[in-house]
């Protein structure tokens, strides 16, 4: 994936050691970043790694995702990301320069996952979704309404049997009630 070059180097506004993601992410939301974050976790810096992960933002709100070490962008990104923080450094940039990477659809992240994921702070998500723009939010509450169908195990059940007493109904209807149920 291709993120060099994509994000110019923006304004150090924020570095923290012993950071914590919640507060980062709470930070930039609080500041309406237009801008970054480069997380590394903890044993990166000691050990020489590269597990640092970048996290943009649009007005507070988080846009894509990168992981450097896995070349992984989006959910995969933040998957990646994983242990206790060491660091954290947050950059200002004009939303132009963002643009660009901003449209890279591999790198995109649901604007209240890394608060969902990251910081696993259902607060923070709320107050991250009441400002995201609204079509950001579209293919995120998409996702939550099947999953919320889909947890509704009895709901299910009612529709299967709602689905096979029209079946029957209409097989009566046409008269194949016996090839449905082998009696013929």
């Amino acid at each position: 994936m291709v993120v060099d070059g994509q994000i110019p180097e923006g304004d150090l506004i924020r570095s923290r050691t012993d950071a914590d993601v919640g507060d980062t992410l709470a930070g930039a939301l609080d500041r309406e970043l237009t801008g970054y974050v480069v997380f590394e976790p903890q044993g990166s810096i000691l050990l020489g790694d590269d597990e640092r992960a970048v996290l943009t933002f649009e007005a507070g709100v988080p846009v894509l995702a990168y992981h450097s070490a896995s070349d992984t962008g989006g959910d995969d990104a933040l998957d990646a990301l994983s242990g206790s923080l060491f660091h954290a450094a947050m950059y200002e940039l004009p939303p132009a320069a963002l643009e660009s990477a901003h449209r890279v659809e591999e790198l995109a992240v649901a604007p209240t996952a890394p608060a969902r994921r990251l910081a696993d702070d259902a607060a923070l998500a709320d107050r991250t979704r009441e400002v995201a723009p609204e079509d950001r939010l579209a293919d995120e509450r998409d996702t939550s309404t099947v999953e919320d169908f889909l947890a509704d195990a009895e709901r299910i059940e009612e529709i299967k049997a709602e689905a096979r007493a029209e079946a029957q109904a209409r097989a009566d209807e046409w008269g194949l009630r016996g090839q449905l149920d082998g009696s013929e």
